[in-house]
């Protein structure tokens, strides 16, 4: 009973004492305030820092195990795609070293290695605006009659004449640019032909296969097949839109049209068979 009222009366001393504290610091000047808050707060920093402090540790703690984990994942996984790299890289060497052993037995020249040079789209000729093109790229620069000129999206034809700065290219569908092809679905083979309307206007060249090939349907690939020695095999050329039998169902004509935008040409890529 005594200790009951013992703690009730505390609790009314300590009650009034916030009471006459909060009477005090409401009538004090705002200096005088200010100082005085600033003393009970460095009180209580030490508390606020440690609990900070162990706040801040505790995160830490549950977070950079997450981060190494997440670091060892992604390094494993980086070293696993370099093995892959370069076991691929081994398989195409061998590949290319059995190609050829290959070649070699067979009394076969061997294949022809390719680099591209860069060049900017500088002029078209104004008669035949459609069919050829002016290049940055002339004989100082290593330009030869016939190297095939192309983009990414595939082929565009190939230099026509050659001056010391710049070089005319040819495009496909000029007479002077003829290109031996191949449909990439059936391996039937033909030429593309002398374009009957400039590409501005629907972007299509005339393609008459070697033979009648019936199996030629609309949306087949047609990449360049080799022959001739002017084009490298397998540069994109275009698609088939649609086909039918000419001279008695000798041949199959059908007409492809290009990869290559040949009305936006500005950059163009110049293929050049090292020696």
């Amino acid at each position: 009973m005594i200790a009951a009222d013992v703690l009730k009366r505390l609790h009314y001393w300590v009650l009034g004492l916030v009471l006459v504290l909060t009477l005090v610091l409401l009538n004090l000047p705002p200096s005088a305030a200010g100082r005085l808050k600033t003393a009970i707060a460095a009180l209580f920093i030490p508390l606020f820092g440690l609990t900070g402090s162990a706040q801040s540790f505790v995160d830490r703690a549950s977070y950079a195990p997450l981060t190494r984990s997440t670091l060892i994942r992604e390094l494993e996984r980086v070293q696993a795609e370099n093995r892959q790299l370069q076991i691929s890289q081994a398989q195409a060497r061998q590949a290319l070293d059995e190609n050829a052993r290959l070649r070699a037995l067979l009394g076969w020249q061997p294949r022809a290695t390719w680099t591209l040079r860069a060049a900017h789209v500088v002029g078209r000729e104004p008669t035949t605006w459609w069919r050829n093109v002016t290049v940055d790229f002339g004989a100082r620069d290593g330009a030869r009659v016939g190297q095939p000129v192309l983009t990414s999206a595939g082929l565009v034809g190939r230099i026509r004449e050659v001056a010391p700065m710049y070089s005319s290219v040819a495009l496909i569908g000029d007479p002077e640019c003829g290109v031996s092809v191949l449909i990439q679905e059936t391996r039937d083979q033909g030429l593309i032909q002398e374009a009957r309307t400039a590409p501005s206007g629907d972007g299509m060249v005339l393609l008459k296969t070697l033979q009648h090939s019936p199996a030629t349907m609309a949306g087949q690939t047609v990449v360049t097949s080799g022959l001739g020695g002017v084009f490298p095999p397998g540069i994109p050329v275009g698609q088939i839109v649609d086909s039918r039998s000419v001279d008695g169902g000798l041949f199959t004509e059908a007409r492809v049209r290009l990869a290559a935008n040949l009305n936006r040409l500005e950059e163009v890529w110049i293929l050049i068979q090292l020696p």
